[in-house]
């Protein structure tokens, strides 16, 4: 395992919340950080107060609305362009909707940010981390899972915002799962964990009580993104920091597939 001060490290979603929180421990443990978030303003901010904690920190911004795939396509070629590898990808980024929205590429909002566009941006960015592999992909998931209904994908018939973020999260667990397996032989392991239960982030703040600190996610994320002891282990879903099983359909072989070639068409990444 390549130390940390000489890994550099990917995280989306890294202006607020955990992702934000994640982003300040790795600043002050010497990683090179390349960080997502959506709004230029709220990006420059947290990289100027990241600078100030960690002022040798290697830090850079890259915007890009998940809402819109061309934006997240745009991201990465840009990313592809400036650096030369990623040790770890963190895909972080996430919303809950109470009401069905669609994003301008006409897919229902919750699947897209939480999902779809993390299958774009892993896809896009193989190639850095098959440059640094040994690498890792962390997929930020939740215990909160429920299974797909492929005949109505995006929830036209009945929208729930419970169900709409339960199902994006399986489906970024099924999508672990098939990354372990593709990637075995290019020594990228693929991993995804439920950090902790309803951190007080702007996710969680006035709709749930709050259970777990952030820092408790942080603590939880880290073990994934630096940990020696997690060297190799690919294919796995962790309930903080406890291996555990995730909902039933992510081991069904045939529900993944069928996943995986919808997935594929909505992205068109066939062939």
């Amino acid at each position: 395992m390549k130390p940390i001060e000489k890994q550099t490290i990917m995280i989306t979603g890294a202006t607020d919340g955990l992702g934000r929180a994640i982003a300040a421990e790795l600043a002050r443990s010497g990683a090179s950080l390349l960080l997502h978030g959506r709004s230029d303003d709220r990006g420059r901010a947290t990289v100027d107060e990241l600078r100030k904690a960690a002022p040798k920190a290697s830090i850079a911004f890259y915007r890009a609305d998940l809402s819109r795939l061309s934006e997240v396509l745009a991201m990465a070629e840009q990313i592809c362009r400036e650096q030369t590898r990623i040790d770890v990808l963190v895909n972080n980024a996430g919303i809950y909707m109470d009401d069905r929205r669609e994003s301008p590429d006409g897919f229902e909002l919750v699947f897209q940010v939480n999902y779809l566009s993390h299958v774009l941006l892993t896809r896009k960015l193989l190639p850095l981390l098959k440059a640094a592999a040994p690498s890792r992909i962390v997929n930020v998931a939740s215990a909160g899972q429920e299974e797909i209904d492929f005949e109505d994908l995006m929830l036209k018939r009945r929208y729930d915002g419970g169900v709409s973020y339960r199902r994006s999260k399986l489906a970024q667990i099924m999508f672990t799962f098939d990354l372990a397996e593709e990637l075995r032989g290019d020594r990228i392991t693929a991993n995804t964990l439920h950090p902790a239960t309803y951190m007080p982030t702007k996710m969680v703040t006035g709709r749930f009580p709050p259970t777990n600190s952030v820092k408790e996610g942080v603590n939880a994320t880290m073990r994934l993104i630096t940990s020696e002891e997690m060297e190799g282990v690919t294919g796995s879903y962790f309930y903080m920091q406890r291996e555990d099983r995730a909902l039933a359909q992510a081991y069904d072989p045939v529900a993944r597939k069928t996943l995986r070639e919808e997935t594929d068409r909505l992205l068109d990444l066939e062939g």
